[in-house]
C-alpha cells in the first residue's frame, strides 16, 4: 500500500451524540480518512506541508443557530458552517509545520431531517455536508448557479468515490443528488459557509 503523501489531523468534537449517550454513525478515524483522501484527490493550491489540520464539531440546531446568527447574521439553524482559516489570496509558502485549514460545524438535527427528506442514511447526509464544508475550507464558493453546480458535482464525486462503504443498498439504491434541499446548497445558498 502506498504511503500517504500528506496527513490530515482532525480535531473531532461530538456534542450531539455524546449528550444522547449514543454512538456517532461515523467513527473519528473514518472522518479523518475521508478528509485526507479528499485533500489528496483535490490537490488544492495550498502551501505545501506534510500535515494539514481541521476541526469538526457535531452539534444541535440551537448551537448552530447561535453561530449562524453571530457570524452570518442569519438567526436560524443551518446544516453546515465552515470557518476557513486561510485567506484566498494568501501567499503560498512551504512549511514543515502543520497548516490549519479551519473549522466545520454540522447540525446533526438538521442532517437527520435532510436525510429523511432525501431517503438516505444519516451517515451519507453527514458525509455530504462534511464534503460541502471541506470544499469551503479549501476556497470553493458558489455565488452563482454555475459555481454551485460545479461545487455540487465535486461533492458528489467526493462522497461517491471515497465514502462508498457507507452506501446501504437497501436505502440508497439511487441517490438523487440534484434534488438536494435548499439548505444543502440549491439556489446559491449552502446553508452555511
Amino acid at each position: 500500500m502506498k504511503e500517504p503523501s500528506l496527513t490530515v489531523e482532525l480535531h473531532f468534537e461530538d456534542l450531539f451524540f455524546l449528550q444522547l449517550e449514543e454512538e456517532c454513525p461515523i467513527a473519528p478515524e473514518t472522518w479523518q480518512n475521508w478528509f485526507q483522501q479528499w485533500l489528496e484527490y483535490l490537490d488544492p493550491d495550498l502551501p505545501k506541508t506534510k500535515i494539514y489540520e481541521l476541526s469538526l464539531r457535531l452539534t444541535d440546531d440551537e448551537e448552530i443557530k447561535n453561530l449562524n446568527s453571530k457570524f452570518r447574521s442569519k438567526n436560524q439553524p443551518t446544516d453546515v458552517l465552515a470557518f476557513a482559516a486561510l485567506e484566498v489570496q494568501a501567499p503560498l509558502i512551504e512549511s514543515s509545520a502543520s497548516l490549519y485549514l479551519g473549522d466545520l460545524v454540522i447540525s446533526v438535527e438538521t442532517a437527520k431531517v435532510q436525510a429523511q427528506q432525501q431517503g438516505h442514511s444519516l451517515a451519507i447526509e453527514l458525509a455530504w455536508l462534511a464534503s460541502h464544508g471541506f470544499l469551503h475550507l479549501l476556497g470553493w464558493d458558489h455565488p452563482d448557479e454555475e459555481t454551485l453546480n460545479k461545487m455540487l458535482a465535486q461533492q458528489e464525486t467526493l462522497v461517491k468515490s471515497f465514502c462508498d462503504v457507507m452506501f446501504d443498498k437497501k436505502h440508497d439504491k439511487k441517490l438523487s443528488w440534484v434534488s438536494l434541499p435548499d439548505s444543502v446548497g440549491r439556489k446559491g445558498d449552502s446553508g452555511g459557509k
